[in-house]
């Protein structure tokens, strides 16, 4: 019998419909291999196994009562910990939050129940989202599982490697500044930062709440759009939600046609720091496009220079002020209640042992950059950068369809590399924080191996607000051709946990 756990989720979905197999059948060969190899990988922090199992025999009893499936009806998914799940453990990768069961779920959450996909549980990831390595989470580092001994991308390492280890077959991650990206570079899978908006942000912890983006991840173009499609969409529950109908991304992941397609370069997205071989692979994927009917167009963003400075004011003022509801008195940790401490007290006990160093970290930035006399230089400054950069890339889609560039700079790095230094750390999203200042949509794809190391290397495409359709239709002609030349996914060539 076909390995169920290698199927791609349009393939799983289709066999599932047909009476193939079942449900529960592809159910249990997931929840089988998170039980083989996640004691290697730590990539989930809860296997929710009752409610999988209940979720995908009621996919079964749909189909044998004649009644109408998704396109995803019946295809596990592994959720990250930032979502909200009713009677499901949330906690955002954080001790603050150990052992919290929310009491409703997220509209996302809402969206692929009602869409009969099936949870199989909540990923990790760095603390509250912040980090490039998932290093941060309270609950041990996440191995990347072409090499364990490295990174799987940040902050949602456990959603990217859930997919690469074959646990699942999709996962949702949230961008603040490549959180989908990143990890999706890195360990060669498919992954999507949606327009800004256009994926419901309530039910969602927030971390930097005009930067943070729920989004698909997949080891396909065609799945990560299938995905799209079930989150994506207006909710009155949340103030940001674009009232748009959703760009028509199925379609375009499905015709992988940029005959005259305008694609663009943009020269600040190479130079010093980037890795000789990640740059190879970007070089030939540009070519590759030439190849298949683009027009390349060089650009330069100025801006786009800044733009790390920029992020690291912003995130961190805005995660000052969304964190400070973590204050011992309403939900999550309590320590020193004892009787012998005022509330204050309580309070700062509290934050001191829920909260780990990068959290500090960047609580202690944002709330100096807010603080009276020193706003306008830094917070102020920054917002005036974050207008730059709109008018750049604004400039830039003026005349050309979409941008292309190297996801990150760099390779998986070795797990401990960087823990000491916060500033090589952030530059991992050298390449992914524009699109987010910006609030275009922006994907991830694999576009070959680094000859120096042999680890995964990620092509980013990055779209107009609201033209997330473009992302899918340059992927999937991207996918499609590479894959040509190779001969299979470039997963195939991952070592075997």
């Amino acid at each position: 019998m076909t390995d169920l756990t290698r199927l791609t989720a349009a393939e799983t979905a289709a066999r599932i419909k047909s009476g193939e197999v079942t449900a529960v059948e592809v159910t249990e060969a997931h929840l089988a291999r998170i039980n083989a190899v996640d004691e290697k990988v730590n990539a989930f922090l809860h296997v929710d196994r009752q409610g999988a199992l209940e979720a995908a025999r009621a996919v079964d009893a749909k189909r044998a009562a004649g009644e109408k499936l998704g396109p995803l009806a019946g295809v596990p998914l592994a959720l990250k910990d930032i979502f909200t799940t009713e009677g499901v453990p949330t906690t955002v990768g954080s001790k603050i939050l150990e052992g919290w069961i929310p009491p409703y779920d997220a509209t996302l959450t809402k969206r692929l129940k009602a869409a009969d996909v099936v949870i199989l549980g909540k990923t990790n990831m760095d603390e509250f989202a912040m980090g490039s390595s998932t290093e941060n989470s309270a609950y041990g580092p996440t191995g990347n599982p072409w090499d364990l001994t490295r990174i799987p991308g940040g902050s949602g390492g456990g959603s990217s490697a859930a997919l690469a280890s074959f646990q699942a077959p999709l996962a949702i991650g949230t961008d603040t500044g490549g959180s989908i990206r990143q990890p999706a570079a890195v360990t060669a899978t498919v992954g999507v930062k949606p327009t800004y908006g256009a994926v419901s942000r309530y039910g969602m912890v927030a971390f930097s709440s005009s930067l943070d983006q729920g989004g698909p991840c997949a080891r396909t173009v065609l799945d990560a759009a299938l995905l799209h499609e079930v989150i994506a969409g207006h909710d009155p529950l949340d103030s940001t939600s674009i009232d748009a109908p959703v760009p028509p991304v199925v379609e375009a992941a499905r015709s992988g046609d940029v005959r005259g397609m305008r694609v663009g370069v943009v020269r600040e997205f190479s130079g010093e720091g980037y890795q000789a071989g990640v740059m190879q692979r970007f070089e030939e994927s540009v070519e590759l496009l030439r190849e298949l009917g683009a027009e390349v167009v060089e650009l330069s963003c100025p801006s786009f220079t800044k733009a790390l400075a920029a992020y690291y004011l912003i995130a961190p003022s805005e995660c000052s002020s969304n964190l400070a509801r973590f204050d011992a008195m309403r939900y999550g940790l309590r320590v020193g209640d004892d009787g012998t401490h005022s509330a204050e007290e309580v309070t700062a006990l509290t934050r001191e042992a829920g909260f780990g160093d990068e959290v500090k970290r960047r609580i202690m930035l944002g709330t100096y950059a807010l603080s009276s006399g020193y706003y306008d230089a830094y917070y102020g400054s920054a917002q005036k950068v974050r207008t730059l950069i709109t008018r750049d890339f604004e400039r830039a889609f003026g005349e050309v369809d979409v941008i292309v560039s190297p996801t990150t700079p760099t390779t998986a790095f070795p797990i401990g590399e960087r823990a000491d230094d916060p500033m090589a750390m952030y530059l991992a999203d050298l390449c992914t924080i524009p699109s987010n200042l910006a609030g275009n949509s922006a994907m991830s794809l694999p576009c070959g191996l680094a000859p120096e190391d042999g680890l995964p290397v990620g092509l980013q495409i990055i779209a107009p607000a609201m033209a997330d359709e473009r992302l899918y239709r340059v992927g999937s002609a991207v996918e499609a051709a590479l894959q040509a030349r190779w001969g299979h996914p470039l997963l195939e060539e991952a070592p075997s946990l």
